[in-house]
């Protein structure tokens, strides 16, 4: 039997087991193992244990539980909640201002949390319902949210670039530095889109009434405080570790401690938030560690039967197909498998595949970084089974359904394959920030 036929029935076989529901990480993992076994024997069963223990040695590891604290504490102590109200009385008076203020609240949320599922939890249960009660138009704002809630995986502190940076051996920093340009070209492709259109058609984004807006300056400057402290957060953060003074790790616990005496100062840190989120940290943080360990066991076994090589020849020589050529298909390869899968199972199937063949192809594994991140995005937002789409169905106002959510998010989809474009034609876009900071 062939190595390239043990490969793709292993692959073959993880997919299978994938649609009987079973958790991503027991799938992976069972195959991993058993397929170690089975080719090397019982030195090869050994391979999970490696790999735990692999993981564990990975200090930048450390980053993840505090990161999940520090969003999950920042939303859940209500500030989120602030933001949305300083979003109101600023951004208010201008058509479409509510929905451009959620855009910039996503950009916010993003910079308190590293995933996309707390954007969209704070868009659909605090943003949605209050425009759709200030008459804007249900479809368009359904976007927006959808959207808006992706770039938490794609600005820093990204928890998906820190996982792809501990699979592909990248520093992180570099990927969160690559990160920023592109998340703020995408993001403001949004908010011109949204401009534009409540331009063109009022209705869609009615200014709110005179009597709404009629906000005390002092008032306003305190409301305006309730999104400076978690960018002034994430600016601390960035400026320890970008500066030197303190290394990945610290500067994550400095995050959270500051995250907790935020919301002590403001008298919201009681034993049920503390529990709450300690718990959801946990949750998140094991699930991660449970996949990774899963990953690197099922590339271990992908090494030793050098798949990697098997296919390269048959893309490039088998097939003579060119680096490009073979770099959109991967991204295709994505987008399909994001309908059925999150980003974090999407990195480590393919990881042991892709993350290799993109360094042979002579790409730089910073850059594809970014594009895998985009990719993901796309996919999770795309009919007709787009994860984040059922995550709105399950947290939208009532009035909302598939229909509306499907309708909502085609420009959005082209918006983000548009940046796709724009950064793959234009690398620099994403390396600049990262080459100069580094290069001093």
């Amino acid at each position: 039997m062939s190595y390239e036929f043990i490969a793709i029935t292993m692959f073959a076989g993880m997919m299978v087991l994938l649609l009987t529901g079973q958790r991503v990480f027991a799938v992976i993992g069972f195959v991993g193992v058993v397929a170690a076994f089975l080719l090397w024997g019982t030195g090869g069963s050994e391979m999970g244990f490696a790999s735990a223990m692999k993981l564990v040695k990975w200090y930048p590891m450390l980053t993840v539980p505090m990161f999940v604290f520090m969003g999950y504490m920042l939303s859940e102590s209500g500030i989120a909640e602030d933001m949305y109200k300083a979003i109101h009385v600023w951004m208010g008076p201008i058509n479409g201002g509510l929905a451009l203020g959620t855009v910039g609240l996503m950009v916010i949320i993003s910079a308190m949390n590293g995933l996309s599922v707390a954007g969209m939890a704070i868009g659909a249960t605090i943003a949605l319902p209050e425009l759709l009660r200030r008459g804007y138009d249900k479809v368009m704002m359904t976007g927006v949210v959808q959207g808006g809630s992706t770039l938490g995986i794609l600005l820093p502190p990204s928890v998906v670039l820190v996982l792809y940076g501990m699979i592909a051996r990248v520093p992180v920093g570099q990927l969160w530095l690559a990160g920023v340009l592109p998340g703020l070209l995408m993001a403001a492709l949004m908010a011109i889109y949204v401009y534009v259109r409540c331009r063109i058609n009022p209705s869609l984004g009615p200014a709110l009434p005179v009597e709404e807006r009629n906000v005390p300056m002092a008032e306003k400057l305190r409301l305006l405080t309730s999104g400076i402290v978690p960018l002034g957060i994430f600016a601390l953060m960035m400026w320890l570790f970008l500066s030197g003074i303190a290394s990945l790790v610290e500067s994550s616990a400095v995050g959270a401690i500051c995250s907790a005496l935020v919301a002590w100062w403001r008298g919201r840190l009681s034993w049920p938030l503390w529990n709450d989120v300690l718990q959801k940290t946990l949750g998140i943080t094991c699930m991660f560690m449970w996949i990774l360990i899963a990953s690197l066991c099922f590339g271990a076994v992908f090494d030793g039967l050098g798949a990697v090589k098997s296919i390269e020849r048959f893309f490039l020589g088998d097939l003579g197909l060119e680096p490009w050529q073979v770099l959109v298909l991967m991204q295709l390869s994505f987008l399909i498998m994001g309908m059925f899968l999150d980003d974090t199972a999407m990195l480590v199937i393919v990881a042991p595949l892709y993350i290799p063949l993109v360094q042979k192809l002579g790409f730089d594994l910073v850059w594809y970084g970014v594009l895998y991140t985009i990719t993901c995005q796309i996919a999770y937002i795309t009919p007709p089974f787009g994860y984040n789409l059922f995550m709105m169905r399950a947290m939208a106002p009532p009035g909302i359904g598939m229909r509306d959510i499907y309708a909502s998010i085609w420009p959005f989809v082209g918006i983000m394959v548009a940046s796709l474009i724009i950064i793959g034609v234009f690398p620099e876009i994403a390396t600049w920030l990262p080459n100069n900071y580094y290069s001093k």
